[in-house]
């Protein structure tokens, strides 16, 4: 047992650049809300359920920290500025994860069993992402902040967005170094990068197929691809059509 604590302090130190003695360490919110679990998850699984919540709730209450008596929760844990994190009943979290201000990991509606997401080791969820029904997130994986992930995410991805979308950079996987919350791609905004680029396309396409149409003696308003009556020799010059062909 004292080996266990020690090493959640090791954890803090580890990851939180700001803790500097073991001393501000204890005052860690994150690290009151694990102790409160391990005592209430220990009632919880010896059947006084009445007493765990009770201990869940004093937990909530003075660390602002909630997570349920039933969650299963691994070793090295890290919950930094926890404020708001909420873990469900049928939760499972894997060895060394970090969860950061707000996260929640939750369910999506009143099913029973199994309605909570599962998280594997090394997984880093950003400030304010929300992780929801009985989904997987795999090993080392990192959940953007602010993201809502809903379908099951394989090892070694970053996602982003709503709803969560797994990202890649440069074609690549994105490498298994510390996600930069402050840096994140944005796939939507990419999308409509994507489109504003095309229509800067098109239109210059359209500028040029209207001087074309103009060197010809061609009406540059109309529409080349329509019938319009114009002479076919003359848009055969234009190289609207082939000559012979009907202009249409």
């Amino acid at each position: 047992m004292l080996g266990s604590l020690r090493h959640d302090i090791q954890v803090i130190f580890e990851r939180d650049p700001a803790c500097r003695s073991v001393l501000e360490a204890l005052t860690y919110p994150g690290l009151h809300a694990i102790w409160y679990h391990r005592a209430a998850h220990w009632l919880h699984r010896h059947g006084f359920l009445l007493m765990a919540r009770y201990v869940s709730q004093v937990s909530r209450m003075r660390t602002g920290i909630e997570i349920h008596p039933g969650a299963r929760i691994g070793p090295g844990l890290f919950i930094d500025h926890g404020m708001g994190v909420v873990i469900g009943e049928t939760a499972e979290v894997g060895a060394d994860v970090t969860l950061y201000q707000g996260v929640t990991l939750g369910g999506t509606g009143k099913e029973r069993g199994k309605r909570h997401p599962t998280i594997g080791d090394g997984v880093v969820i950003g400030t304010g992402a929300k992780v929801l029904g009985g989904i997987t997130v795999g090993d080392r994986c990192k959940i953007g902040a602010g993201a809502v992930v809903v379908r099951p995410v394989p090892p070694d991805c970053t996602v982003v967005g709503v709803p969560g979308r797994v990202v890649w950079r440069q074609g690549r996987r994105v490498p298994e170094a510390d996600l930069e919350h402050g840096d994140l791609p944005d796939p939507v905004a990419d999308a409509f990068g994507s489109l504003q680029r095309e229509v800067v396309r098109l239109r210059e396409e359209v500028a040029d197929l209207r001087r074309v149409l103009a060197g010809a003696g061609l009406d540059a308003s109309l529409d080349p691809g329509l019938d319009t009556g114009l002479d076919p020799e003359a848009r055969a010059r234009a190289g609207l059509c082939r000559a012979g062909e009907p202009p249409y």
